[in-house]
């Protein structure tokens, strides 16, 4: 089984590693922990805010009762996703492999910072849009394929 599923590990592997090196490059930068953080363009900046609740900082909790139990809820929907993984083939697969290499990359921020760092924030002048990070472009991208998939059907 492992030798059936070298490649989608291997993709799975990439996405969180993508996700753990863009990270580790903005933690370690100290001008994004400043009060603008790093200006890019126009239109985006490297801001680090560490978000305790879902993407896009939804449902963040003081509480570490209800921070456990999300957390919980994460892995447990990770683990689901993985089994849709397995019973799915080419580009729906391709989508749920892009959610899980997400999702661990979010998830190994919770369990080891208790917060995951969300950096791009994208802005035309004064409008920010959510603080989000490379994990979330990928889950993000692999939902709207599945959804893609759902209304176009097995075409793609």
């Amino acid at each position: 089984m492992l030798k059936k599923h070298l490649v989608d590990f291997s993709i799975i592997i990439f996405i969180f590693l993508i996700d753990r090196i863009s990270k580790l490059l903005i933690i370690s930068s100290p001008e994004t922990y400043e009060q603008y953080g790093i200006s890019v363009t126009s239109f985006l900046n490297f801001n680090l805010i560490w978000n305790e609740g879902i993407a896009f900082g939804l449902f963040s909790f003081d509480e570490k009762l209800y921070y456990n139990f999300l957390t919980i809820f994460i892995c447990l929907i990770t683990v689901i996703i993985i089994w849709l993984m397995f019973r799915s083939s080419g580009f729906e697969k391709l989508s749920y492999m892009m959610i899980i290499g997400g999702s661990l990359g979010n998830i190994f921020d919770r369990i080891f910072y208790s917060a995951v760092p969300d950096f791009i924030d994208i802005h035309i002048n004064n409008f920010h849009w959510f603080i989000f990070n490379v994990a979330d472009i990928f889950i993000t991208i692999g939902i709207i394929f599945l959804i893609c998939f759902e209304i176009f059907g097995k075409k793609i």
